[in-house]
């Protein structure tokens, strides 16, 4: 999953993102309102944490922007102004969530895997494929009922691949979705993702469409 997270206050940018990443996120910062508010079109985003205090371009206009765009992507506002009709104000404009500071980020991530899950119409916080079974709220994938070992991008991609069961992912669209845009991506890195699942799960849970991308294949 990569999250546009649009934050001034840096401390709190840093906080989300690392605790984000620890759960198998991407993240992608910006202070200013301008530059968040043209993001959101140029990224494939699962989700966005939108502060309403920001430089340039207040979050509530950012939000409008995106909503006239007809920019569906989940919205949380996280934000100091809790009175209610700026929570109101905040809902009617689009976001699908509204949280104030301070905040537990446990309920951050929480709230995130619940928006993302309603948006890909998925209800329930577990998967099972064959005997492979993901949980998506803990980024956690067992085997035959035991744990994988899996590092950040190869849970990404898994669960990528295993949410969307029919599409075909073009090396740059899994790019997208597994790095930010601050992180090198080596050549081969995505082969070598799935190389390492095939390897750990098996030789078919991923299929090969020449020329196209990658499929989730058989399950195990």
């Amino acid at each position: 999953m990569r999250i546009l997270i649009l934050e001034d206050d840096r401390d709190i940018a840093d906080g989300l993102t690392t605790g984000l990443s620890q759960q198998g996120m991407a993240c992608d910062i910006f202070a200013s309102g301008r530059l968040g508010e043209q993001a959101l079109s140029v990224a494939p985003y699962d989700a966005v944490i939108l502060d309403l205090s920001l430089a340039e371009r207040d979050g509530m206009d950012v939000l409008s922007h995106w909503r006239s765009k007809n920019l569906s992507t989940p919205v949380l506002i996280l934000t100091a102004r809790d009175a209610l009709p700026d929570r109101l104000a905040g809902l009617n404009a689009g976001a699908d969530d509204y949280l104030c500071k301070p905040f537990a980020l446990d309920e951050v991530i929480a709230r995130l895997h619940a928006l993302i899950r309603r948006s890909q119409g998925i209800s329930q916080t577990e998967i099972n494929f064959g005997q492979l079974s993901l949980k998506l709220n803990s980024c956690h994938a067992c085997l035959y009922g035991k744990p994988l070992n899996l590092t950040q991008r190869e849970w990404l991609l898994l669960q990528l691949l295993v949410t969307h069961p029919q599409h075909v992912f073009s090396r740059a669209q899994i790019e997208d979705k597994l790095y930010s845009w601050e992180q090198e991506v080596e050549s081969n890195a995505i082969e070598v993702h799935v190389h390492h699942l095939r390897k750990k799960i098996s030789t078919t849970i991923i299929r090969t469409r020449r020329g196209l991308g990658y499929q989730l294949g058989e399950a195990p």
